[in-house]
């Protein structure tokens, strides 16, 4: 066997997984948010669920993609892990069109009416012309994939024919050192499946060397099939590597993906080959036929209905499981609750990343879900840290210092976690700055880049609240080991006063944080932070006032403006969040003087 043959093969299949790869990506690019809302829009019960699954993994060939965007759903509580579970059967149903597409693609010309490689030709002309065409890139994007696609596959069926692989001495002779009716045979293939899906990370590929080996002749068919079976395993492996670093509810959806594909193996392996018989029945293919007795073209005719008959196969094989374990979801969900139990860790002291995990996300678009929900996640923590800041402005008031013995470990506990929550702060900044960075890297749309760019900002400005919250922080820490004097009662009820409004400002972010930015009225942030500005130049005259009138000392009257100027910042920073989430800008002439 030649070694530019051995190239050219793996040059096949390199194009076949390259085509798969862009032409998910640009549906996902096309259709990404769309598909984020059909998902959770159509999740109602555990059959539109499976349906919703079985179609969004159809359109963008990838049940990675899927599984992905589900487990990102279940992380944010916009999915049951219950619908979780129906939308990966679904998927599972849904990646088998894939099959098809092949069978199509390597059958020979007896079996197809026409030169499937035209096709991706005509898409590669199409395809270059929309992507100079900057409006219809990404339709270009697409057609440029199916065109790789196919053409990867018609050279891969050329390749498999030249060389000769049903009369090839080495090649027979190794799958004749196999009993094909012992069922240790079909362990072993399965086996081999799922260790070949592992390492090429890629069940496509495997799928593709399946048919070219049985569609050649040299590959018995229940070998073919048990390959088949190993490839279904083999990819939930994958998957269960990568929510090793995920949160609960990812890994359950991991183990539950395994779950569902383990134990249709199970069952298949008690009717492996009378099931399998019965799919070759459907597509007229004659299992007993040998090269002795009949013509070669005879052989060669029933050796390419093969591809046939693994789609159909893992079509049927998918859709019977489905059917099966469909009645068993409220099962499986506790089963794997009971088998992965949560962290018993205190997530609010501990500086973890909820949405954000390491080599589980497969595609940008779908990465900036994830980043997005970190940010929400990081959003609410700054105002829970604004909330403790609160609470310890309370522990240092004048009624809490005459407890000053029985206050102070309280007030030392608390401030420690406002420091604690200031280096997670940073710590969240840099991490997902460092995430949006890496994404940034991809090939993305023009929406998805301007929005890393928004998201970018967004956490920086995060950070300064967090910064503004442990300013605040210090002053009253400084305030209450220091020598001054307490605040009247009249400054306690105008610092809290302007820590209600900040609150109200830093509510107002959330709710756009966990929202659709179409719903939000960005005038009521903007009022807020009017109010704030109105409010700290009114308290500024009057302090200067009260001062001079000796209502306070100019020392109390400093650390006083210090927390209302440190508010009114905050204030300023939430404005900025808001503004770079939505896209505009307050008028100018509604910022009062800093």
């Amino acid at each position: 066997m030649s070694i530019w043959i051995i190239f050219k093969l793996l040059g096949s299949l390199a194009l076949l997984m390259f085509g798969m790869k862009a032409m998910s990506e640009a549906l996902q690019k096309m259709a990404g948010p769309q598909l984020r809302h059909v998902l959770g829009a159509m999740t109602t019960n555990r059959f539109t669920g499976m349906l919703t699954g079985t179609l969004v993994t159809a359109s963008v060939q990838s049940s990675t993609a899927t599984t992905v965007m589900t487990v990102s759903f279940v992380n944010a509580g916009l999915l049951t892990l219950a619908q979780a579970i129906s939308v990966i059967m679904g998927a599972n149903i849904g990646t088998t069109l894939t099959a098809w597409i092949m069978a199509v693609g390597t059958s020979g010309s007896e079996a197809s009416p026409f030169d499937i490689s035209i096709v991706s030709y005509i898409g590669f002309f199409i395809g270059i012309v929309l992507i100079y065409m900057k409006k219809h890139r990404y339709i270009g994007d697409f057609l440029f994939g199916i065109g790789l696609l196919l053409l990867g596959l018609t050279t891969l069926k050329a390749t498999g024919m030249s060389m000769d692989l049903a009369n090839n001495e080495a090649v027979t002779s190794f799958f004749k050192s196999f009993d094909p009716n012992s069922f240790v045979t079909t362990l072993i293939f399965l086996l081999l499946g799922g260790i070949m899906t592992f390492c090429v990370q890629s069940s496509a590929a495997v799928m593709a060397i399946t048919m070219l080996l049985c569609s050649t002749g040299a590959m018995p068919i229940y070998q073919g099939i048990a390959l088949v079976l190993g490839e279904n395993i083999g990819t939930t492996v994958t998957s269960n590597l990568a929510a090793l670093s995920a949160n609960t509810q990812a890994r359950r959806a991991a183990l539950a993906h395994m779950f569902f594909n383990v134990f249709g193996v199970l069952w298949i392996l008690f009717i492996f080959r009378p099931f399998i018989d019965m799919v070759c029945g459907w597509v007229n293919y004659d299992v007993n036929m040998t090269k002795e007795g009949v013509s070669s073209s005879a052989f060669l005719a029933n050796a390419a209905k093969l591809n046939y008959v693994l789609a159909a196969f893992h079509t049927s094989f998918n859709v019977v499981n489905t059917f099966i374990l469909i009645w068993f979801i409220p099962l499986i969900e506790r089963f794997v609750c009971w088998v992965i139990k949560p962290k018993k860790v205190d997530e609010e002291e501990d500086f973890r990343l909820h949405f954000i995990t390491a080599g589980f996300m497969k595609t940008p678009e779908l990465s900036v879900l994830e980043a997005q929900k970190e940010i929400r996640s990081f959003s609410e923590r700054m105002q829970r840290m604004f909330g403790m800041v609160t609470e310890l402005l309370t522990l240092s008031s004048s009624e809490s210092a005459k407890k000053k013995g029985a206050n102070e470990a309280e007030f030392n506990k608390l401030y420690s976690r406002i420091e604690k929550y200031e280096g997670i702060s940073d710590n969240m900044e840099l991490e997902i700055a460092k995430y949006l960075d890496t994404v940034s890297d991809a090939h993305l749309s023009d929406d998805t880049k301007a929005k890393i760019r928004a998201m970018l900002r967004e956490i920086s400005e995060l950070e300064s609240i967090g910064d503004a919250c442990y300013n605040m922080a210090r002053t009253i820490s400084r305030k209450y080991n220091g020598k001054q004097d307490h605040f009247t009662d009249r400054q306690y009820e105008h610092i809290h006063q302007m820590m209600g409004l900040t609150d109200q400002s830093l509510t107002e972010m959330n709710r756009l944080m966990g929202g659709r930015k179409e719903s939000y009225d960005v005038n009521r942030t903007f009022n807020i932070e009017n109010e704030i500005n109105n409010y700290r130049n009114q308290l500024k005259a009057q302090n200067i006032n009260d001062i001079n009138n000796h209502e306070y000392t100019y020392a109390v009257g400093t650390i006083y403006m210090d927390l209302i100027n440190e508010c009114e910042k905050l204030g300023d920073y939430v404005v900025n969040v808001v503004e770079a989430r939505m896209g505009t800008r307050q008028a100018s002439s509604s910022w009062s003087y800093r």
